[in-house]
């Protein structure tokens, strides 16, 4: 699933190719891909062009000139590309947004999971409740540790688990929860009441740092992410835990090994990465 490095690296693409973009005709190949009534999207977004596309944990929102804002999510594999007009819709186009400039903004999605809605801009929260509970984003500037330290109080999950949940940090996904826990030192099924302001310290930076990272090597390719250019990401080639089970830990040489969280597959090193009993 694309987590927030993918969905900002689309982000960013979308920018640069869709801005003043004017919408002239949508299809709608897959009409569930529409949350609510697709005939009242398909009105609300007519003759309307793309004047910002921001982006709120793993949400993209396209803002349109007419004061609607589309609200998508990729969930497991969605993806965009900019076509020319006359392009053929690939097996799994679900929807084509055509431009007054012979282009055409493609979403395609092979495990159809993906989702838009129609957002009054300004009223996303409210049309998008799912906005309204996401928690801070990962950043220096609104993850602070002071929030950290009350809400990891309030809850045992394991750690890993607290991580995914995105009402408690925006944009965090099976992927970067390993990276980030890895180099914290801290075992995936610490109970999260349990870590104390020091070790918070340390996490709450490796997440912001993390983030940071995987941005700029345009996010991690594990099956089929690729950017709106078609290139696929770059930071698989950077991760020190996800997906290295078996493999030396790159700290100790210890073997990683792989266990269940929450349902979640989780690689940590059993070594260097504390027990929940260590983690005081």
């Amino acid at each position: 699933m694309p987590e927030l490095p993918e969905v900002e690296t689309v982000r960013r693409g979308l920018k640069k190719l869709i801005i003043g973009g004017h919408i002239v005709q949508v299809k709608l190949p897959y009409p569930k891909v529409i949350s609510g009534d697709s005939n009242a999207f398909i009105t609300g977004v007519m003759n309307a062009s793309f004047t910002a596309i921001d982006r709120r944990g793993k949400y993209l929102l396209l803002r349109l000139s007419n004061g609607h804002t589309i609200v998508s999510h990729l969930r497991m594999e969605g993806q965009y590309s900019v076509e020319p007009r006359e392009a053929t819709p690939h097996k799994h186009t679900e929807i084509i947004f055509e431009l007054s400039d012979n282009r055409a903004v493609f979403y395609n999605d092979t495990r159809r999971f993906g989702r838009m809605v129609l957002a009054t801009t300004g009223h996303e929260k409210i049309d998008v409740p799912s906005l309204a509970k996401l928690g801070p984003e990962p950043t220096a500037d609104d993850l602070s540790l002071d929030y950290m330290v009350t809400a990891f109080a309030k809850s045992k999950k394991p750690v890993k688990s607290f991580l995914l949940d995105q009402n408690q940090i925006a944009g965090i996904g099976n992927i970067y929860a390993d990276e980030v826990l890895w180099q914290s030192k801290i075992h995936p099924e610490t109970p999260t009441n349990s870590l104390s302001r020091t070790v918070l310290a340390v996490l709450r930076q490796n997440i912001i740092d993390e983030m940071a990272r995987a941005i700029k090597h345009h996010g991690t390719t594990v099956h089929s992410f690729s950017n709106v250019f078609g290139e696929v990401g770059r930071f698989q080639n950077e991760l020190q835990a996800y997906g290295r089970v078996g493999q030396p830990c790159l700290r100790c040489g210890t073997t990683m090994s792989k266990i269940k969280v929450g349902q979640r597959g989780t690689t940590f090193c059993p070594f260097c990465q504390l027990k929940p009993n260590s983690v005081i």
